[in-house]
């Protein structure tokens, strides 16, 4: 670390053979985006208060297609892996020096010369109904009795989609795309009798009222790396990996790690349902759920596995052949 800061001269290179202050971390333009960036910025500083005496970085905004592109779901321009596209362009062309993601969006096989070299303390991982005002009032024991039959929700989401119609088949799904405070504003103008939100945006962006009905893992699983913040690097830049490897939240990196490769073992796209939630146990005992759909919630199967947490990989692959062997033939073509 400490000859990376020691890095004050004028720059040999673009790729780790040298570098001038700032370090310019990639990122998107949303609220959350730029929030998460911040915070993961103030840890990072706070472990090397030298990096933050110096001003050591710069927040280098990137469009990305999946943000400009509003009125078409993700699965009809080219999956999730759009919102980062372009911030890998920039990482491997030099243009920012890392870059800063909410995990859930990044594709499981990162382009060559990327790597995923941090990841930091997951937040509360359940998803969130948002109530419109035709919405009755929650129900702990059955949190979707207060939509309305036949109601309309909006969720950009065939996970959330096909769990919500295996429960209330009566419910009508539609999509609705673009930031926390868009959807928000949606439901409440009653385009939408409710919506879904991860719990975690709302709870990063000071929202964590508008979330009407908390919905258990159990009953509503996650999305793979739901709720943690991942940063990328260039492979070749072992100072940055390294420094970034000390703020690193172990727990975060064993779950995501089996989750991301149950994901991968299922090589799905952003048409088939699939849910991954992993919680590791004080014995160091990983427990992952798995779950593959079909998006109108006629076939939904879960399954559980567990094993040493040094063995994430492995879990999530042997977990993930096992869905892939017991869904329909369809589901996954």
């Amino acid at each position: 670390m400490s000859r990376l800061l020691s890095l004050d001269a004028p720059a040999a290179g673009r790729h780790g053979q040298g570098r001038t202050l700032p370090l310019r971390v990639g990122t998107r333009g949303s609220p959350l985006a730029l929030w998460q960036t911040r915070h993961f910025l103030s840890i990072i500083s706070g472990f090397c208060p030298v990096l933050r005496d110096a001003k050591a970085f710069e927040e280098h905004v990137i469009s990305t297609e999946g943000d400009r592109v509003q009125d078409r779901p993700l699965a009809d321009i080219g999956g999730k892996g759009l919102f980062a596209k372009e911030i890998h362009e920039a990482l491997l062309d030099g243009q920012v020096d890392f870059a800063v993601h909410s995990l859930k969006d990044l594709e499981t096989e990162l382009p060559p010369g990327i790597v995923l070299a941090c990841m930091l303390q997951r937040e509360d991982p359940r998803d969130a109904i948002i109530l419109g005002p035709v919405c009755g009032a929650p129900d702990r024991d059955d949190p979707l009795a207060c939509i309305p039959h036949g109601a309309l929700v909006g969720t950009a989401s065939v996970r959330r989609q096909s769990q919500v119609l295996a429960m209330r088949p009566d419910l009508r799904c539609e999509v609705i795309r673009g930031n926390i405070q868009t959807r928000l504003g949606r439901v409440r103008n009653g385009d939408f009798a409710a919506s879904f939100l991860a719990l975690a945006g709302l709870r990063r962006m000071g929202l964590e009222r508008e979330a009407g009905v908390l919905l258990d893992p159990g009953m509503m699983v996650p999305a793979a790396g739901q709720g943690i913040v991942g940063v990328t690097v260039r492979a070749a830049d072992v100072e940055l990996h390294e420094l970034l490897s000390a703020i690193e939240c172990r727990t975060a990196r064993a779950v995501a790690t089996a989750e991301r490769a149950l994901l991968g073992a299922l090589d799905g796209s952003c048409r088939t349902p699939i849910g991954a939630f992993a919680t590791l146990r004080p014995d160091n005992t990983l427990h992952l759920t798995g779950l593959i759909a079909r998006p109108d919630g006629s076939f939904v199967l879960r399954q559980v596995i567990e094993g040493p947490a040094a063995d994430a990989a492995r879990l999530g692959r042997e977990l993930g052949d096992r869905l892939r062997r017991e869904a329909p033939a369809d589901i996954l073509g």
